[in-house]
């Protein structure tokens, strides 16, 4: 029997060390343990305790000294089977809690001037997909990031793209290389339509959002809020007319 199993089993490594030393000394002393096992004479007595209280170990006084000795290591089988008794009953609980942490959203934050590419990044690990994008309108001109690389990969990964522009002479133009970049666009006319940062709702569940200016990023994972902006932007984009340039 080897340290690292009894540890598997659910030892402590002084408990393991100080119970094979009892194996091997049959009846002892605590002296004779902690100098056998390599433990410290007061860590080996908690040790002791402990396994008496899993039922692998026992002692008696004799002559005002506590004699110790192993018991069966068949009993490790009878720990780990009460330790899955004591499991099952409360696995209900546990998975409720997992359950209500599942709900919770997961938002994963970015800072620095290229933490928008993190969610470029995970947008292209969903193949066959669409991604739906409210565009800012203070980044327009594409750097060598989009050019050289994100729209060839999402091309290539057949990542359709639905954005809203607002309406201007940049868009406009913008909007005829639609084909070139894979995406469909609708421009949104008047002055309230003003998006200082982006947004991209995309995979099942995440909504992502970019502030260049501030150069920070937001992941967000949660079904409810990729659904609830997904919502939003489906009504403005079935509003608007088919634009054309």
């Amino acid at each position: 029997m080897h340290l690292d199993e009894l540890i598997n089993a659910g030892l402590s490594e002084n408990e393991a060390k100080v119970y094979l030393a009892a194996l091997e000394l049959g009846e002892t002393s605590v002296y004779r343990l902690a100098k056998k096992s390599g433990v410290k004479r007061t860590t080996t007595y908690l040790a002791v305790e402990t396994l008496k209280e899993k039922g692998l170990m026992s002692a008696y006084q004799s002559n005002s000294v506590t004699v110790c000795y192993a018991e069966n290591p068949k009993k490790l089988t009878l720990v780990l089977e009460e330790k899955k008794k004591a499991l099952d009953k409360i696995m209900p609980e546990l998975l409720a809690f997992n359950n209500l942490i599942d709900k919770k959203p997961k938002i994963k934050y970015f800072e620095g001037r290229d933490s928008y590419k993190e969610v470029f990044m995970d947008i292209l690990k969903y193949s066959n997909s669409e991604t739906l994008i409210t565009f800012n309108e203070n980044f327009w001109n594409f750097d060598d990031f989009f050019v050289s690389y994100f729209i060839p990969k999402r091309k290539e990964k057949k990542i359709w793209a639905r954005a809203l522009f607002h309406d201007n002479a940049v868009f406009r133009d913008l909007k005829k290389r639609e084909q070139e970049l894979f995406l469909q666009c609708k421009l949104v006319p008047g002055d309230k339509f003003k998006v200082g940062i982006e947004m991209i709702i995309y995979g099942n569940n995440k909504v992502g959002f970019v502030s260049y200016e501030e150069e920070m990023a937001i992941i967000i994972e949660s079904q409810k809020i990729h659904d609830t902006q997904k919502s939003f932007f489906e009504t403005i984009w079935g509003l608007l007319p088919e634009s054309r340039v």
